[in-house]
């Protein structure tokens, strides 16, 4: 999906919520296939929210099966939404071109995220696609990411580095960056860096993150964010009856409280 595809979009559903689909087999409501699922979550929430992101894990651990479902999870989203293979690939640069080939060519997604650490060669390969995107993470919303992204050599933090130097590599329209709710007190600085750039923001919903603070320091002159909520959503009720439908109120408010802050 090119870059003002998805600000239209955007405009157009008063929205920039991504729905991610973490679908853990083990939360789901009893009697309903983990397809089955995706589909009435997908179903329930599709004109409050402007893109998906399944996260591989809870397919790849399935096996043949689990690929299976992505892929029809996917073609079931189809093109009215941009769609996101949370997949934190980078390998050096023949592997990353076949990472590549996997979640464009062969699944159809609009964009990959990816791990920078092995450096340029393992994430051009993602940038050499018109209308794809690479995700590149910069500074993620768990705790861990204190361990590295936060470390400084007195000049500049290790995630500000990341977001200076990749920036280099693509341009605003084929290159985000992964940017955690749980770090809003440092969107500010981010967008010192990356002013244009759009920013994936995870964290808001069960992480705690405040969607009021991510817009406040995050947004841009096109909004330049997608804010991913995942759990809120999904396992918004355990009744079999009505999980569809709270899902779908979750998503609304989300969608009603972004168009409110942002006067969409």
């Amino acid at each position: 999906m090119e870059y003002n595809k998805l600000v239209a979009l955007i405009q157009d559903r008063k929205s920039f919520l991504c729905v991610g689909l973490d679908t853990d087999p083990n939360k789901i409501p009893a009697g309903i296939s983990l397809l089955d699922f995706n589909k009435s979550i997908i179903d329930a929430t599709r004109d409050y929210c402007v893109a998906y992101k399944p996260n591989l894990a809870f397919y790849e651990c399935l096996g043949k099966e689990g690929w299976e479902i992505l892929e029809e999870t996917v073609q079931y989203i189809g093109n009215d939404h941009f769609t996101i293979a949370d997949a934190k690939r980078g390998d050096i640069g023949n592997t990353s071109s076949y990472y590549a080939k996997t979640f464009y060519e062969t699944y159809g997604f609009d964009s990959v995220t990816v791990a920078p650490y092995m450096g340029r060669d393992s994430v051009e390969p993602f940038l050499q696609n018109p209308g794809k995107w690479a995700i590149v993470l910069a500074l993620t919303s768990n705790q861990g990411a204190y361990d590295f992204q936060t470390f400084s050599d007195g000049k500049s933090a290790l995630f500000e580095k990341v977001l200076q130097t990749v920036s280099t590599w693509g341009t605003p329209q084929n290159t985000m960056f992964v940017v955690g709710a749980t770090k809003a007190e440092l969107l500010e600085q981010v967008r010192k860096i990356v002013p244009d750039h759009f920013l994936l923001v995870p964290g808001v919903g069960a992480q705690g993150g405040s969607l009021e603070e991510v817009i406040k320091f995050g947004r841009n002159k096109d909004i330049g964010l997608l804010i991913n909520a995942s759990r809120s959503i999904l396992y918004a009720s355990s009744d079999p009856s009505t999980f569809a439908a709270a899902a779908a109120k979750e998503a609304k408010n989300l969608q009603l409280d972004m168009a409110r802050i942002t006067g969409l």
